[in-house]
């Protein structure tokens, strides 16, 4: 009831677009389940990632922190602690089903309960992609992974892939072969069910993550959803000459290198054909439709099995590029990849509603914390969102949010990417270069116009670099004792 800790459940994809949910304007979905999030729920249309891919984003989403202050700055830095410990000290019972993309993958992290279940591409456990395991070191099988092994499957990932005859040609879009419950995504989902059905309803309340490995590629559909989505139509990639001939060159060298190595079993092409493009975007969107079934099949069991009260929030970790601008998966400040859907369901606690407000997606830490009657660390960058849900008018949203990445061997032009974004404007900053990204978000919302060096936009330029300076500045002194006890 209202007045008492509710149960809390957070679904958390894995590069999901914003345009993916009919609710919220892609009419070319078919999401009747993630439209009922939206249409009984909280909807904030405006929330952006703190960090362009998964292990960055998540270790700040479940601790309300920066990148920058948690050292978890790239996939595979180690990240061993979560707000969970906060939601299991204070009586909640705590379970992941799925990825949670932690290091090591099978880390405690507060929880009582762990089935984790991490990337489709992927077989080897706290090893860079590409090198060998070393000395202690160990392949890495997941549950998932132990359920295709018991049922004597091999998995889909890069190495069968690679054997189709038109592997290049398929921009990482292929059917998925196995029976349908082993895929993934249905995997995880039916894991949860199955808790959720035949587990002891226990005497606490209970905080259960859910995290589908897709619809991150290979965008790997069954042959029904495929071919229900390839005879859709879909929006064309946003590409231009001027857009690409003014990206700086950090961006231009991770277009180059998505060119030469196909991560996650993804051949990049930018002569693609149409024919290309829009089985990729099908493949994709079929995941997502994916996913909705699987969320319907939740939200059935926990009603069936008495969570009466029970937040359901969904999100994803950031977006997909989907060869917008050029670009394919992610590790770039543009729309596709920072604004994320984001819905937060309780019909008997929040009027449904949306909220255009800027909000960063860490800001959902403090809001589980807030909703669970957890303690909040002082310290923590991210700001509740619960005055939002209960429709404080006081409540204004952020009035600047920001993203950041290091150097990787995918981003390697750059030693450190940055963004600041307003309701009007954005700026990319990349620390090694004199190029940016300068974005008039009122006049350009597709993004394909860089202001930059333009003299009329300079002191906004000079205003935002200012406020990113500040920013850095303010956080590393807010945060100084935290990031010292945490490591």
């Amino acid at each position: 009831m209202p007045g008492e800790p509710p149960n809390i459940i957070l679904i958390n994809t894995d590069q999901q677009r914003f345009d993916s949910i009919n609710a919220l304007g892609a009419e070319y979905m078919d999401t009747p389940n993630l439209d009922r999030l939206v249409e009984e729920g909280v909807t904030f249309t405006n929330c952006h990632i703190t960090a362009p891919s998964c292990a960055p984003s998540r270790a700040s989403l479940f601790t309300g922190y920066y990148p920058h202050t948690t050292g978890v700055y790239m996939n595979g830095d180690r990240w061993t602690h979560s707000w969970v410990e906060n939601l299991s000290e204070s009586g909640y019972y705590t379970v992941n089903v799925g990825k949670m993309h932690t290091a090591p993958y099978d880390t405690p992290m507060g929880f009582d309960e762990r089935y984790e279940v991490e990337n489709k591409d992927r077989y080897l456990g706290a090893v860079p992609a590409g090198e060998p395991p070393l000395p202690g070191e160990k392949f890495y099988l997941d549950e998932w992974d132990r359920a295709l092994q018991a049922r004597g499957l091999l998995k889909q990932q890069r190495e069968f892939y690679r054997q189709w005859d038109d592997y290049e040609e398929r921009l990482g879009a292929f059917e998925w072969e196995l029976p349908e419950d082993a895929h993934p995504d249905v995997f995880v989902g039916e894991f949860a069910v199955r808790w959720l059905d035949h587990m002891p309803k226990l005497e606490q309340p209970l905080f259960m993550e859910i995290g589908f490995p897709g619809p991150h590629p290979p965008f790997d559909p069954t042959p029904e959803y495929a071919e229900e989505y390839m005879g859709r139509d879909f929006p064309t990639p946003k590409l231009s000459e001027a857009d690409l001939e003014n990206q700086p060159e950090p961006l231009n060298a991770l277009r180059e290198h998505h060119q030469e190595i196909d991560h996650d079993s993804l051949s990049h092409d930018p002569d693609a054909s149409a024919e290309q493009l829009h089985r990729q975007r099908a493949y994709y969107y079929a995941n997502v439709a994916m996913i909705d079934e699987q969320v319907g099949k939740i939200l059935d069991a926990l009603e069936a099995n008495g969570y009466e009260d029970t937040v359901v929030i969904f999100t994803s970790d950031h977006g997909e590029m989907l060869c917008d601008h050029g670009h394919i998966q992610k590790w770039t400040m543009y729309e596709e990849v920072t604004r994320v859907p984001t819905m937060v369901w309780s019909p008997s606690r929040f009027d449904a509603g949306t909220i255009d407000d800027l909000v960063s997606l860490f800001d959902l830490g403090p809001t589980v914390l807030k909703l669970a009657g957890a303690p909040v660390d002082d310290s923590m960058e991210a700001e509740s969102l619960v005055p939002a849900l209960e429709g404080d008018e006081s409540w204004s949203g952020r009035d600047i949010v920001f993203a950041e990445h290091a150097r990787t061997g995918i981003l390697d032009a750059t030693e450190f990417m940055t963004m600041v974004r307003t309701d009007d404007w954005k700026l990319v900053h990349f620390v090694d270069h004199d190029e940016g990204q300068l974005f008039d978000l009122n006049a350009d919302s597709s993004e394909e116009t860089n202001l930059w060096t333009e003299p009329e936009v300079q002191d906004v330029k000079r205003e935002l670099l200012d406020t990113l300076l500040t920013w850095r500045i303010q956080s590393g002194v807010d945060t100084s004792d935290w990031a010292a006890e945490f490591r």
